[in-house]
């Protein structure tokens, strides 16, 4: 089984902002490069952290509308402070929440659920800026042909981890559901496939009938 690394799904010609680089700067490269977020780096080209729409966003709605009566929100003394600010260092979010190259998709998702991103700055072994990857840049391991999913399952899975007969275990993909059939020796067995499989890249759900010869998860009789 082989997922899909980070390497192989991130953006790497990365627009990129320093931490002095002014407000209106900042606005011009999102707007420019059809982007959401610029990583702001050190003069060593390490992340420090990111500028979303949302962070740039932040000093609009600190400022009162004279057409509007609603009021203008409370912010705590550091969320104000980012409100007023001129430059990246002042705006970003920060630290900066990186992944590695070789991380897999699973890593980085879960990575991006945790911290509440919807993107990562990738870095070397130096800490140096070298790509960025997406939500929608993991998204697209779920592009993969179900052809290509169909075979890693039954070749690499099946047949190559669980040493499975393929008289015995198939599976079949259609839009990215799996489907099993057959039978395997003991109960227990059924759980770990269905399991390995939705761990395969690009596979949406896992179903089917397997069938036992043994159930395995019936306690053994005592005495025996």
């Amino acid at each position: 089984m082989h997922h899909r690394t980070v390497e192989e799904l991130m953006t790497r010609d990365v627009v990129r902002a320093r931490q002095d680089t002014p407000f209106k700067e900042l606005a011009r490269l999102l707007e420019e490069n059809d982007i959401t977020a610029v990583p702001v780096v050190d003069e060593l080209d390490r992340p420090v952290g990111v500028v979303s729409e949302a962070d740039l966003l932040r000093k609009s709605a600190d400022q009162a509308d004279p057409a509007d009566l609603s009021p203008v929100p409370h912010l705590e003394a550091e969320e104000r402070a980012r409100a007023e600010g001129v430059r990246a260092e002042e705006v970003m979010s920060a630290p900066a929440v990186c992944a590695r190259p070789e991380w897999t998709v699973v890593e980085a998702a879960r990575l991006m659920e945790r911290r509440h991103v919807k993107r990562l700055p990738v870095v070397d072994e130096a800490d140096r800026l070298v790509g960025v990857v997406s939500r929608a840049d993991l998204l697209r391991v779920f592009l993969r042909r179900d052809e290509a999913i169909r075979e890693e399952i039954n070749r690499d899975l099946l047949r190559g981890t669980l040493l499975l007969d393929p008289r015995d275990v198939t599976a079949e993909v259609r839009d990215g559901r799996v489907t099993l059939t057959g039978i395997v020796e003991f109960r227990t067995q059924i759980r770990v496939i269905e399991q390995l499989c939705r761990g395969v890249d690009g596979v949406v759900s896992v179903s089917g009938n397997l069938t036992f010869r043994t159930d395995d998860t019936r306690d053994t009789p005592s005495g025996t």
